[in-house]
Formats: C-alpha cells, sequence, structure tokens
C-alpha cells in the first residue's frame, strides 16, 4: 500500500479480544444444585463430568446411620481452571430429599434456596453504592435425577419439576442407566417424554425466536436425547489397552465415555461446550428477570399503599422520610437460609 493512501481500518473489530482479556482475568461463576434421591450416584456423576473430586457423598454409608427427615442444602465451591480459563463453580447437594414414606414439601427448602440466591442478587443490585462486580451466587442449572426403578415419572417427580421449571434451568437424568437393558432405557426415556408433555413441564434448552438455523437444529438432538441416560465414574481402569473412566460389572466394563453405553458424553457436552453460555444467560434473563419484576413489582404496591395510608392520616401512615432500603427488604420475603 502506498504511503499517500487513506488508512481505512478502524479496530473496532479488536473488541472481542479485549473482552477475552477481561473475561481471562476475571472468571465466571457457574452454579449446579443435584435434586434426586439418596443413592442416586448425584455426587459421582458431577465428579465425572468434571473430572475432578470435588464433592464427597451426602448419602448414609451404613444401614444404622439415621435417615434425615428433611431435605438439606449442602453447597460446596471450588475454583477450576482449564487452559487460562477460570470459573467459580458451587455444587449444591440435597441431601434427604425424597428419601421419607411422606415427601410433601420436601421441595421446599430447595425452592427457597434458589429464591435466596435471586434475592440476594436482587439486594445487591439495588444497593445505592453497588459492587463493581456483583458475585453471582444464582442457580444456573439443575440436575433432576430420575429413579431408574420406577415405571416413570412419579407424583412426587410431576410436582418438583413443575416447580423447578418455574424458577431455574432443570435438565433431567436417567441415574445409574446401567441397572437397564438397552431396551428397557429406551423404552424408559420415551415414556419420560410423553409424560413431560402430558403434564406441560418444559425443561432445558428452550425454544427461542431468535435461535438460528443451526441453534435449532442442535437444540433439536439434544432434546430427543433427554432424558440422559448417564452412567458416573471416579474409577479409572484400563480397557483395550486404554484408560478410561467406566464401572465394573461381572458381565464387562461400562466406558462411560462410549456412547453406545451412557448419554454421559452428551450430557457433558450439553453442560459445558454447547450450552454453558446459555444456561448462565438464560438464568439471567428469565428467570432472575421474572423474579425481578415481580419483586419490584411489590414494592411499587408497597410505596403505593404507604402513599395513600399517609394521605388520608390512616392508621398504617407510614413516615415519609423512611430508610431507602426499608421498603426492599420488606418486599423480599426469601431471607438468606443457613448453609449447612
Amino acid at each position: 500500500m502506498a504511503s499517500n493512501d487513506v488508512q481505512d481500518y478502524v479496530g473496532f473489530d479488536t473488541i472481542t479480544q479485549q473482552m477475552e482479556r477481561k473475561f481471562l482475568k476475571r472468571g465466571f461463576n457457574f452454579n449446579v444444585i443435584l435434586v434426586g434421591e439418596s443413592g442416586m450416584g448425584k455426587s459421582t456423576l458431577v465428579n465425572s463430568i468434571f473430572a475432578s473430586h470435588l464433592i464427597d457423598t451426602q448419602g448414609r454409608r451404613a444401614a444404622q446411620e439415621v435417615i434425615r427427615k428433611t431435605t438439606e442444602i449442602a453447597p460446596v465451591t471450588q475454583t477450576l481452571e482449564e487452559n487460562g480459563v477460570r470459573v467459580k463453580l458451587t455444587i449444591v447437594d440435597t441431601p434427604g430429599f425424597g428419601d421419607q414414606c411422606n415427601n410433601e414439601g420436601c421441595w421446599v427448602p430447595v425452592i427457597k434456596y434458589i429464591k435466596d440466591q435471586h434475592a440476594a442478587y436482587l439486594e445487591r443490585e439495588l444497593k445505592p453504592q453497588r459492587d463493581r462486580v456483583i458475585v453471582d451466587t444464582r442457580i444456573h442449572a439443575c440436575l433432576y435425577f430420575l429413579n431408574p426403578g420406577s415405571r416413570g415419572l412419579r407424583p412426587l417427580d410431576v410436582e418438583v419439576l413443575k416447580r423447578l421449571t418455574e424458577v431455574t434451568n432443570v435438565i433431567p437424568v436417567i441415574a445409574k442407566s446401567d441397572s437397564m437393558t438397552i431396551e428397557e432405557r429406551t423404552a424408559f426415556k420415551r415414556r419420560i417424554k410423553e409424560e413431560l408433555a402430558f403434564h406441560r413441564i418444559i425443561v432445558f434448552p428452550y425454544a427461542c425466536e431468535d435461535d438460528s438455523e443451526e441453534d435449532r437444529m442442535l437444540n433439536a438432538s439434544i432434546r430427543e436425547l433427554i432424558p440422559f441416560a448417564v452412567v458416573g465414574s471416579e474409577e479409572v481402569m484400563e480397557l483395550d489397552g486404554k484408560l478410561v473412566r467406566g464401572r465394573r460389572h461381572g458381565w464387562g466394563v461400562i466406558n462411560i465415555f462410549d456412547e453406545n453405553h451412557s448419554d454421559f458424553v452428551h450430557l457433558r457436552n450439553f453442560m459445558l461446550r454447547t450450552h454453558l453460555s446459555d444456561l448462565i444467560e438464560v438464568t439471567a434473563q428469565r428467570h432472575y428477570e421474572q423474579f425481578r419484576t415481580s419483586q419490584l413489582r411489590q414494592i411499587k404496591e408497597l410505596r403505593a399503599q404507604q402513599a395513600a395510608a399517609a394521605a388520608t392520616g390512616g392508621p398504617h401512615a407510614m413516615p415519609t422520610q423512611a430508610p431507602p432500603q426499608a421498603p426492599v427488604a420488606g418486599v423480599l420475603q426469601h431471607q438468606p437460609m443457613t448453609q449447612v
């Protein structure tokens, strides 16, 4: 190019590189909650997905141990790094869920914990002097474990799934699918799909008008796999001269990475390689936004009632110079739970 030519290159295309540098420096949060009965392999599966021992099992190790009478909330946070990308990962286990003869209300602590995180984030957003970076503890994904020994969705599953899908991104999985034959697994998956459709339970990923044709095709292929029939294992063994993670049975070895044996690879790729950003984004734009809108509407209605009471001098009249945070705290009904 001659020295007197006009330089037309502006340089705003470097914005992606600038964003990448900031992102790598800051890292990101990813929060997953595990919901299912004890003995479903929840801890093993999540440890297998992230190829790290992140959490210990919360299940009973001996028959003499007392069965939990209520659902507990047990969050564990770890920081992982891969190729320069740092993630602050929080895994929330729910020991005691569905372990009683009468499981009525066992989902209440789970729903409350999820809403607590929305409330805490909103409270930090509404502070007069907000933090430069708001710590995100909102639940981005819920792995819901279906019992392979059931004939389909139980009444408890239907009730809990309906409530969970209102507040978070639910990914149903069939736990310990190696306990079924291939024919049984196929029939079970088909039955679960039919019952989810019958009860109008919409799980992640959701259809979106803004999706490209490529995204639609990808999401359609994932919906065909849902619920994911998975097998998890932290045990490394040799199979055909290669080291694999698997489970050893009397009739052979199950390789969790073999797509003919398990949907584990599809689930891991779905959660981490293709839809990780979507899980975080949908949580903010859909579930949190619905919660935020509802709370701010309550704040507006409360302030209108206070103004009307003050104007009429009624018994519920409030001081005109109330502290800025008082109305908010009164409306945010989901007080943070004590973490176990």
